[in-house]
């Protein structure tokens, strides 16, 4: 059930790409890539589909000011956003936000989760739902938007009797605030988030009554049109009943395979934290513009 599940996703989102495969950007305007950040919001009537898939595997962790080796626990996240313009202005898009969870712990390989197993060491499903809203607040900048969603759980138990964690039984209203700037001579772009999130209503789950703020800075250069090479660092900062923190440098690139369809690779390391693990994550993602 859960292989075909993500068989049928990865599917659809190429048969989309097949529609304008081998066709370039003969005209002369800029590519998906370098147009459609995170910032800028689509046209009434076009759709955005992304298909990311995140790996992040931990051997460390540092918990009560003391960082130690532990066994490997690794954790793999496959979303899928889908977005679609409404407006006549181009000012708000909505959308539906879907998130499928494979764990492990007890030193099981980093890989083991790909296979999405259920046994007294792992487990897996899909753990949330969430509506959304992006809209752009002022008209004359078109490169700032904000992304709204009410993440809904669909898992009844964070953590089974063997240990295993899947993912979060409280509610989380989130807040996502995008800006990008590219430079006068188009090879650079820089692109910042500030992420934010209330958790509630669960009160078992670790992340109730907690507020996140999670800032990013992302700094793009682009060798050619259909292609980019970037680096950026991330930090998360967890308040209210349960503390937390940690911060994350990476870098990768994104490709735009064609009019339709762009892969982007990333890779990250959790350099510092506290009460949390010290990992790194291995991430790839599709999306498709139509």
């Amino acid at each position: 059930m859960k292989q075909r599940l993500s068989k049928i996703i990865f599917t659809l989102i190429l048969i989309i790409s097949l529609q304008s495969y081998g066709q370039d950007n003969i005209d002369g305007t800029k590519s998906n890539i370098q147009t459609y950040t995170p910032s800028k919001l689509l046209d009434q009537g076009q759709w955005d589909v992304k298909f990311f898939n995140n790996l992040y595997t931990e051997t460390k962790g540092r918990y009560n000011g003391v960082k130690s080796d532990k066994a490997r626990e690794t954790y793999f996240t496959s979303s899928l956003d889908i977005f679609t313009g409404i407006s006549d202005n181009n000012r708000i898009n909505i959308g539906l936000l879907l998130e499928y969870r494979s764990n492990s712990i007890d030193g099981k390989s980093a890989t083991s989760v790909i296979e999405f197993p259920n046994n007294v060491s792992s487990r897996n499903g899909l753990t949330s739902f969430a509506p959304a809203i992006k809209w752009q607040p002022i008209k004359s900048v078109g490169n700032f938007s904000i992304q709204s969603a009410f993440h809904i759980p669909i898992i009844s138990d964070e953590t089974d009797i063997n240990g295993v964690y899947l993912d979060q039984t409280a509610f989380t209203f989130q807040n996502r605030f995008f800006y990008d700037y590219t430079f006068p001579s188009g090879d650079w772009q820089l692109f910042t988030e500030l992420n934010t999130e209330y958790n509630f209503g669960e009160e078992t789950s670790f992340a109730n009554k907690t507020f996140l703020l999670a800032p990013g800075i992302f700094m793009s250069y682009f060798p050619t049109d259909k292609s980019t090479v970037l680096a950026f660092a991330q930090h998360a900062q967890r308040l209210g009943d349960f503390t937390q923190d940690y911060t994350a440098l990476g870098f990768g690139g994104k490709y735009q395979l064609n009019n339709t369809l762009n892969i982007e690779v990333l890779y990250s390391k959790f350099v510092r934290g506290n009460d949390t693990g010290l990992g790194q994550s291995f991430n790839i993602g599709l999306r498709a513009l139509f």
